[in-house]
């Protein structure tokens, strides 16, 4: 990592901290990603030769540990004492970007695989009880091979599948994938969204009213923007 060459310890932070793509890691970390291949889906644009550098730098720095897996064979990355106190700074900085940064999605942030990322890690899917329920998402305006998801959740845990479940989807969402992207990041009450029809929800009453619980949010949604039009 490049080096400021002063002993201000902010200085000494801001060159660990501010290496592209360690904020997003960081974040993935206290979100609860554990292995690569999830480390991987927060920072998809990032090879995998550039996310094995950067753990192991902050590994170096003794804000990550790395852990065998139960496996044996791989391993797990977590966050150290040193590393949990980045945590609110990361947290702030969320909070910065929601209150003076947000603006209208540009085409290049419309990104499939973060949000689908998002929706899964951040899901609620204790709101479906015990029952195994699927939730199936059309997105509208994407084309046929990315089109279609569908959310398992069972036995308290949701995730992702790539092709059609064996069974049908108890809950059926219609919506672009820009819209479902501005629902989660707070532009667009989910709500409203629904109301509008910006979104369609379908299936049986009380589970179309725990999908408003089910789906993902982020945390700081509420974080008004105080950005001027423009």
């Amino acid at each position: 990592m490049k080096s400021y060459n002063q002993f201000c310890p902010i200085a000494k932070a801001a060159e660990i901290f501010c290496e592209r793509w360690t904020a997003l890691i960081l974040r993935d970390l206290a979100g609860g990603a554990m292995r690569f291949s999830q480390l991987q889906r927060g920072v998809p644009l990032a090879s995998p030769t550039l996310l094995s550098k950067r753990l192991k730098d902050l590994e170096a720095e003794g804000i990550v540990e790395r852990r065998n897996a139960s496996d044996g064979r791989t391993s797990t990355y977590h966050l150290t004492e040193a590393g949990e106190e980045f945590v609110p700074i990361v947290m702030a900085l969320g909070v910065w970007g929601q209150r003076w940064s947000r603006r209208e999605l540009a085409e290049h942030e419309i990104d499939l695989g973060l949000l689908l990322w998002a929706l899964e890690k951040g899901a609620h899917p204790e709101y479906f009880g015990q029952k195994r329920t699927i939730v199936e998402l059309d997105l509208v305006d994407q084309p046929d091979n990315k089109r279609r998801w569908w959310f398992l959740n069972e036995d308290g845990r949701c995730e992702l599948c790539l092709t059609r479940p064996d069974q049908q989807a108890q809950v059926y969402v219609s919506v672009s994938l820009a819209d479902i992207i501005r629902v989660w990041r707070g532009d667009v009450a989910l709500s409203r969204a629904i109301g509008d029809g910006v979104m369609e929800v379908h299936g049986e009453k009380e589970l179309r009213q725990a999908f408003r619980h089910w789906l993902a949010i982020v945390p700081i949604a509420d974080v008004p923007s105080m950005r001027a039009a423009g």
